[in-house]
């Protein structure tokens, strides 16, 4: 039966880091890995835009010998899905066809049917509920900067949202406190939260919802943010700018965080907005890092759930 990543909960704590391990042998000696994919074909379909998704994947296909198959769920040029073919029928001939799905898309119920029913992995590239791989990119991000021995502590500021999700997720899974500072009305889906409560239980870390910018990131090791409006919430857009204002990364906030923090955004930036260039250029930043880190985990990713590489 196929493997997997719909979101973080596909993957233990041991299998999260067997992901991000492997990603930095992948990264330390890339040709030691260029034909372990060879003759592969790989689906990755997008239904939103995308810069760091479709070139890291795209690219992190071929530098494995795999070819990837760029598709688009467009009705007018992209694929029948787009047009009402249902999301089972997509699952099965695709099936047929290549060896892994990745798919960018809207709902999250779109990956889960394409699991469901597809024969072959699903790789979850960006829905609205979450973005695992960018999660994965983060903790490796965070372990090349601080180890991976000791608790550390991430403060997510922005909006509860796919990112915050996922890294909420994560945190139980990579030994990472999470704080989520959030508007009181602009905080994580409840559901989510009730379960990262009991996995932060189980494994001994915390998690957190703060409304204090200032106070949640004291003693903070990463401070991560995203930008205020996303793609599809274009009428939404000056509602959400002021309910995040007062919740700009400035290097007054960066400031509260610990000596050594760095600074994370899943990018694009939006700068001057959830971000200043004064944080943004700075020695505290390491998000180009963090940006190279999606081709690495996503090339990882791929090796163990097409079993090119061991679990």
């Amino acid at each position: 039966m196929a493997r997997h990543l719909r979101n973080l909960l596909d993957l233990s704590a041991n299998e999260l880091q067997r992901v991000i391990d492997l990603g930095k042998e992948v990264k330390a000696n890339p040709s030691a890995y260029r034909k372990k994919l060879d003759g592969k074909s790989i689906a990755v379909v997008f239904a939103k835009q995308s810069t760091r998704t479709r070139v890291s994947f795209e690219v992190g296909c071929y530098q494995l010998g795999a070819q990837p198959l760029i598709l688009t769920a467009d009705g007018n040029v992209g694929m029948q899905m787009g047009r009402g073919e249902t999301i089972a029928d997509t699952a099965r001939v695709l099936s047929r066809y290549v060896d892994a799905i990745v798919i960018r898309t809207t709902a999250q119920s779109i990956v889960d049917e394409l699991a469901e029913y597809g024969s072959v992995p699903v790789i979850n590239a960006l829905t609205d509920e979450f973005h695992p791989c960018q999660a994965l990119a983060d903790v490796m991000t965070m372990q090349e900067r601080f180890g991976r021995e000791e608790r550390r502590k991430l403060v997510y500021v922005g909006a509860g949202n796919n990112v915050a999700h996922s890294l909420l997720l994560a945190g139980p899974r990579a030994n990472l406190d999470v704080v989520c500072a959030c508007p009181p009305d602009l905080q994580p889906d409840p559901v989510v939260m009730t379960r990262v409560r009991q996995d932060a239980k189980a494994a001994g870390t915390l998690v957190s919802v703060e409304h204090d910018l200032m106070a949640a990131v004291k003693g903070a090791h990463a401070v991560y943010t995203d930008t205020w409006v996303s793609m599809g919430q274009d009428e939404k857009a000056n509602a959400l700018r002021a309910k995040l204002d007062g919740y700009s990364i400035t290097g007054k906030v960066m400031e509260q965080a610990r000596e050594d923090a760095i600074f994370l955004h899943c990018l694009p930036a939006h700068r001057g907005e959830e971000v200043l260039d004064e944080v943004m250029d700075s020695r505290w930043s390491a998000v180009f890092d963090q940006a190279e880190n999606r081709l690495h985990a996503q090339k990882a990713l791929l090796l163990l759930l097409l079993e090119a590489e061991p679990w």
